[in-house]
């Protein structure tokens, strides 16, 4: 609910100014979120309907999930056998197929979203998008997944207005936003419920991939809860296994 409020407004507000959205994404798991957000809007009068672009790998990883549904969660699933409507194939979307096509995306002056990839801007048609729409102040890039330290997406969402791609100098006018609603990774209550469910209990647990202070608190709360041995490493640390 919190992404979708969040996505809701600031897409609302560039497409009402006749303003371009670009969205970078890794095509598996966070691109269909996302697109299942915007068919909910659009469908419900929230934003304006607009054609949404999908560039990369994204539309294959979708086909992926439309072929399997019953994989997918309880809401999809009944509106898909229920009721006949499966959101990630809805008319709104448009795959692009070809370099032309993309380029003819770019020069349009008609809004639109555009999802591409990759997720932390590193390269991908996600990069042609930017170049060309940067500098446009009705223009919109919203990040809704983590961008590590020394990618082109953590600069831009740093506050970069200046960026080198290759030989060029790109000047960043565009508005930049983070959607913090969208999160790939399990937080604290459902690792801990993970834990809790697990049948036979682990010897032992390491926690790993967060930060230093939240890895340590995690583990002592699953030693403390469940009597496990657990482990914080540290960066280079190493751990035997027998």
């Amino acid at each position: 609910k919190q992404a979708t409020e969040e996505i809701k407004e600031i897409v609302k507000k560039t497409l009402e100014s006749r303003g371009k959205v670009l969205i970078p994404v890794f095509a598996i798991g966070r691109s269909q979120e996302v697109m299942i957000v915007l068919e909910h809007l659009m469908r419900h009068g929230e934003i304006p309907r607009y054609t949404v672009y999908l560039d990369g790998m994204i539309w294959e990883a979708t086909a992926i999930h439309t072929v399997y549904p019953e994989y997918l969660n309880i809401d999809l699933r009944k509106k898909i056998f229920q009721e006949g409507e499966n959101p990630l194939m809805a008319d709104i979307f448009e795959r692009v197929e070809s370099y032309d096509r993309r380029r003819e995306i770019v020069d349009s002056s008609e809004p639109c979203i555009v999802l591409a990839t990759s997720g932390m801007m590193n390269g991908g048609p996600v990069m042609e998008y930017f170049k060309a729409w940067a500098d446009g102040e009705r223009n919109t890039l919203i990040f809704v997944g983590y961008q590590a330290e020394g990618t082109i997406g953590r600069k831009i969402q740093r506050g970069w207005k200046e960026i080198t791609i290759g030989d060029k100098n790109i000047t960043v006018d565009m508005n930049i936003e983070t959607c913090e609603g969208f999160s790939g990774h399990a937080d604290r209550i459902q690792l801990m419920k993970y834990v809790k469910n697990l049948t036979p209990k682990p010897k032992k647990i390491i926690t790993n991939h967060g930060e230093e202070s939240k890895c340590i608190d995690l583990a002592a709360s699953i030693h403390k809860r469940y009597g496990i041995n657990t482990l914080a490493l540290k960066n280079l640390e190493t751990v035997r296994f027998r």
